[in-house]
């Protein structure tokens, strides 16, 4: 193995440096990042042989350019794009060997918002707190804690593979800029009328233009509070839905704040957060309730998903 990179000629919209997250400091006020689709970086690493915690280019709407600075092995995996490499038509979640001074193209988006783009040996940019996830916000991490510019070199461990081409299946990405997304009540689903969650079941919320990897803002009927005044902030997670008090709900996605004082409604299950990941500003949620035994059920079955393609690590 040597050390090349990842030439960038065209950042695309935003291309960040994503990891499983830099999880074990939000006591500190330090917030997690990662992926917004962890099962499709998660695959897209097991696709070119790496650990699942390596590091991937996270690709959103409208992909980069860049020339391969390496011989070794990549994988996109999550949104459909067309891409090329030299010309050539490059499979979506599938693996492919390329060659130093090959130009890989992102095209025209066809379903789902964001790809990660996995390097046989991971991309190694400086970890800080042990990770190399970029937390736009805080500036922390990946390639200067910012979306990748026009002349960044993104460095990576070249290693080639000797073996022919992975392709596994995929996660389903949602049609029609539509997504429904199973969720469960609480923590403070008390905070509203008794029947509050029950009737948005089936609501089409809009995601809204002013969302971002922090939260997605919801547009559509207003979620009225039966109790006044905000709770004493506390941890939140990813999927934690927020109600503010004009009743907007936030669905909190990867880039999210360690702690907040908003009531929190419902939390979508773990299974569904990389179809949310898969969504984007204009698009549509739709929830539906779960138990938390259907909810613990449906993360098994993802998981699962996944380990029919853990034999494809290298053991090297």
């Amino acid at each position: 193995m040597s050390l090349g990179s990842l030439d960038i000629i065209r950042p695309g919209l935003l291309t960040t440096v994503q990891d499983v997250g830099r999880y074990g400091h939000q006591a500190l006020g330090v917030p997690v990042a990662g992926p917004m689709d962890a099962f499709s970086h998660r695959l897209a690493n097991q696709l070119v042989g790496n650990e699942v915690d390596a590091a991937t280019l996270e690709v959103t709407l409208i992909g980069p350019e860049m020339i391969i600075g390496a011989e070794t092995t990549l994988a996109i995996a999550g949104a459909h794009f067309e891409a090329t490499c030299d010309g050539q038509p490059v499979p979506m979640a599938a693996s492919f060997p390329v060659r130093p001074g090959q130009r890989l193209k992102f095209g025209r988006i066809v379903q789902g918002a964001r790809a990660y783009v996995g390097v046989a040996g991971g991309i190694q940019t400086a970890a800080v707190l042990g990770s190399r996830a970029t937390h736009l916000v805080s500036r922390m991490g990946g390639v200067d804690g910012r979306a990748l510019i026009t002349g960044d070199r993104v460095p990576v461990l070249a290693r080639p593979s000797a073996r022919p081409s992975r392709k596994a299946a995929g996660l389903t990405l949602p049609t029609g800029g539509r997504a429904q997304l199973r969720v469960v009540p609480g923590p403070q689903d008390e905070w509203f009328r008794a029947d509050a969650l029950k009737a948005v079941v089936g609501v089409s919320f809009r995601i809204s233009p002013r969302s971002n990897r922090m939260g997605y803002r919801l547009e559509g009927p207003a979620l009225a509070r039966v109790r006044a005044g905000e709770l004493i902030s506390e941890p939140v997670g990813m999927g934690a839905i927020q109600v503010p008090g004009a009743g907007e709900p936030i669905l909190l996605m990867a880039d999210r704040q360690t702690a907040g004082g908003y009531p929190k409604i419902g939390h979508v299950i773990s299974a569904d957060l990389p179809l949310a990941g898969q969504l984007a500003p204009g698009d549509f949620i739709e929830f539906i309730l779960c138990s938390r035994q259907e909810a613990v059920t449906a993360l098994i079955a993802r998981e699962r998903q996944l380990l029919r393609y853990a034999d494809l690590k290298d053991a090297s």
